[in-house]
């Protein structure tokens, strides 16, 4: 049984474990401030995180700053971003009295971490990591250590807070496993400190981007959560479809319009093909109006929510989870070196 197939057996167990103990884990999750968060993340990740918090689970999320610089040469327009994936969680129902939100940078503690952490991996096992294959085969360059070392920055983001549990799909699964094989190495070595994480495999689609493929910021495929309901209308009257009339559901002869389709579909909480029929030969003009309205209506509330937070209220909530990041990445750090015989 491959490692996703095992972790997939566990999910009943797990999840109902959390739901009548949740006090006995703790998550860890978060993003990359690289550009403005999209529908997707908000049904693929957010969303899922705040029903967690919901149930009661502690949840770090970290904006991971430092990690924008793994695959690019600038940081861009960092500080409008970090804002902007702050805000939008915020919008979705996290709760700062619950929910601790920091940045990477805030947190020397945690990145301390990494030092140790990296001799209890060899390269041969980091190159082999997908995530590191991936980028470095995409690159065209040379890999830079930063990027090499990636799964290990984010083993330190799991276990500074000794988080039991990362919300994943299936492409993160192996960084999962990095932090569980660095907890277990270093627990063996120097004595128990640390919990072995547990991937949770999130239960919702994985939404494609208006051509079809994956939605993604760089695609330039998305639809923004901080989009006007005007802009959201534009983005999706322009995504390419086909010169059929009649339209149906199919992912692999049609992306564009099956893309529409599954938009529509999880906005409305029907299936892509019910919302085919909806349409039937209205063709792809009647397709998008549904598509957009579908959108607006679905985010409506999100946005009327995010309008009401400010830069003060984003500022605020970042210092005191920086602050509390740092109170419980400070005590780890003591423990790591109390069982390394560093407590000097």
């Amino acid at each position: 049984m491959d490692s996703f197939s095992a972790t997939a057996a566990r999910m009943p167990a797990l999840r109902a474990d959390i739901a009548a103990h949740p006090a006995r884990h703790r998550i860890l999750t978060g993003e990359r401030p690289t550009g403005r968060l999209h529908l997707g993340h908000l049904l693929g990740t957010i969303l899922e995180r705040v029903r967690l918090q919901q149930e009661g689970v502690e949840t770090f999320v970290v904006v991971a700053d430092y990690q924008v610089i793994t695959d690019r040469d600038s940081m861009g327009d960092i500080g409008a971003n970090v804002h902007g994936v702050i805000r939008d969680n915020l919008a979705a129902g996290l709760d700062p009295e619950r929910t601790t939100i920091f940045t990477h940078s805030a947190v020397p503690e945690l990145n301390q971490l990494i030092l140790p952490f990296l001799s209890l991996v060899s390269e041969a096992e980091l190159h082999r990591n997908p995530t590191v294959k991936a980028e470095a085969a995409a690159a065209g360059r040379a890999l830079s250590g930063l990027l090499l070392t990636y799964p290990v920055h984010q083993a330190a983001d799991i276990l500074f807070c000794k988080g039991t549990l990362v919300p994943v799909g299936k492409d993160n699964l192996p960084h999962v496993e990095v932090a569980r094989q660095i907890a277990r190495r270093f627990n063996e070595r120097y004595g128990v400190v640390f919990p072995e994480p547990e991937g949770l495999i999130t239960a919702a689609p994985e939404l494609p981007g208006l051509d079809g493929r994956k939605m993604s910021k760089s695609y330039g495929n998305a639809i923004s959560l901080g989009m006007t309901a005007d802009e959201t209308a534009a983005v999706i009257r322009r995504a390419r479809t086909d010169s059929e009339r009649q339209i149906t559901y199919d992912p692999e002869r049609r992306p564009g319009v099956s893309a529409l389709l599954d938009t529509a579909a999880v906005c409305l909480g029907a299936s892509p093909v019910e919302i085919a029929e909806e349409v039937g030969d209205g063709g792809s003009g009647a397709l998008k109006s549904l598509a957009a309205d579908a959108v607006n209506d679905f985010l409506a509330p999100h946005r009327e929510r995010r309008a009401e937070i400010d830069s003060a209220m984003v500022s605020d909530v970042l210092r005191a989870g920086n602050e509390r990041a740092r109170q419980v990445a400070a005590t780890t750090l003591d423990e790591v070196r109390s069982a390394m015989g560093m407590a000097y």
